[in-house]
């Protein structure tokens, strides 16, 4: 097994560093799974047991200048590595004027991913700063439980405002109540609403459009034939929603949500060559 990486434009790194960044708001723990194409942030939380889940896909391609791995074995060319991002995070952050960063998996007294940072200086020599971050290898009998969440049957699909706007709102809201309830229909409507015993206070939104999803074979997803007007929703725990609004270092260039109605809201934010999903179960 082996994993080696390197990049070079500074361009690159500052967008790969906010990904990371990103990732490392939302989960504390995560999973880095690695094949030859592309780079994987995992949390699986069950979302059955109320934990939020999270699907990150990056292309290598559009990050490394090098990406050398070798999986497990010829059949299974994959890594599967448990991490703390917020560890990768401040490792990048060294890096901010880099001439290069190469990272690699070694083994020395236990399984570290070496960041070694190679940072420019006066006189001809460079200096790297290299740092060791752990992580556990996942075993291959596991790696099932880190497939792809499949995306629930929704009955609403919708386009989010602007991102800026609704994490004030909410942020707004938080200090009011614990949970926040998700509505929005087919006509480009969504409210953020929150009600206690001493107050309500809902947002709407507008003309936000929903996106033309159709099912492979053509056909809608269960919210076909559903009525226009009327509302779907879910009711989630603030923080979760906060957390992942107020963790978007990168701005992404398409922002949706579907709801299953009362049972999960599923946000998906799409950026040219980044894209997360997270999923967010609804509270009883």
């Amino acid at each position: 097994m082996r994993f080696r990486a390197k990049i070079v434009d500074l361009a690159c790194l500052n967008h790969f560093s906010r990904v990371v960044n990103t990732i490392a708001r939302l989960a504390k723990t995560c999973t880095l799974r690695l094949t030859a194409s592309k780079l994987y942030f995992i949390l699986a939380d069950k979302v059955a047991n109320g934990g939020v889940s999270m699907w990150c896909e990056l292309c290598q391609g559009n990050f490394f200048d090098e990406f050398q791995m070798e999986g497990v074995a010829a059949e299974h060319n994959e890594i599967y590595l448990e991490l703390m991002p917020e560890n990768l995070s401040r490792a990048l952050k060294t890096a901010q004027s880099a001439k290069a960063v190469k990272i690699k998996l070694t083994n020395k007294h236990c399984p570290c991913l070496r960041v070694a940072v190679e940072l420019p200086s006066l006189s001809s020599s460079s200096r790297i700063v290299t740092h060791d971050i752990p992580v556990g290898v996942i075993p291959r009998r596991l790696w099932n439980d880190f497939r792809e969440p499949s995306v629930p049957d929704f009955d609403v699909s919708i386009y989010l405002p602007v991102l800026k706007t609704m994490k004030s709102v909410v942020e707004r809201m938080k200090n009011l109540s614990n949970s926040i309830v998700i509505e929005a229909n087919l006509s480009g409507e969504m409210n953020l609403k929150i009600e206690t015993d001493l107050v309500s206070v809902t947002t709407h939104f507008k003309d936000l459009g929903n996106p033309p999803w159709a099912s492979e074979d053509g056909s809608q997803s269960s919210s076909q034939g559903r009525d226009l007007e009327s509302m779907a929703e879910a009711r989630i725990d603030i923080k979760k929603l906060q957390q992942l609004l107020a963790g978007q270092q990168v701005n992404p260039t398409k922002a949706l949500c579907n709801i299953v109605s009362k049972r999960i809201v599923h946000f998906i934010l799409l950026h040219e060559d980044v894209s997360l999903q997270y999923f967010i179960p609804a509270l009883a």
